[in-house]
């Protein structure tokens, strides 16, 4: 008798969380204003392009490359590495810096809002982006 591999395969696909075909919602460019929250601080003003991929090393995750606009040019500042939570349509990230910081976003279908706060208490920035336009 020839046995099949075939059932059990398919329990096992459909037991995949379908959680990074749902990142799709936000790849791609987004740009807008990220605004200073914090008066008196050596943060300013920033229109800003956020380009957002799949990450290399992890389909669970995504790399979200920051830019500003200087002169009409972007101006590279870093990549952020996000966890996407589809249900809730929000974007996680977190910096390789020493500091403290964690950035969070809401996707609502072709606009973005968020927020970055530092040391888990000081607003320090809040961002209201739109899909770019292919």
């Amino acid at each position: 008798m020839r046995k099949t591999f075939f059932p059990p395969l398919v329990l096992l696909l459909l037991g995949l969380p379908a959680w990074p075909q749902s990142v799709k919602a936000v790849l791609g460019s987004w740009e807008g204003e990220s605004k200073c929250a914090v008066p008196d601080s050596p943060c300013h003003d920033e229109q800003v392009l956020y380009q957002i991929a799949g990450d290399k090393k992890n389909p669970w995750l995504v790399d979200m490359d920051g830019y500003k606009i200087v002169d009409g040019s972007p101006v590279f500042m870093g990549t952020l590495t996000c966890s996407y939570e589809s249900k809730a349509g929000a974007l996680s990230c977190t910096s390789s810096t020493k500091d403290k910081d964690d950035w969070e976003f809401h996707v609502f279908g072709d606009a973005m809002s968020g927020r970055l706060v530092l040391d888990g208490k000081t607003l320090y920035r809040r961002m209201a982006l739109h899909r770019a336009q292919k």
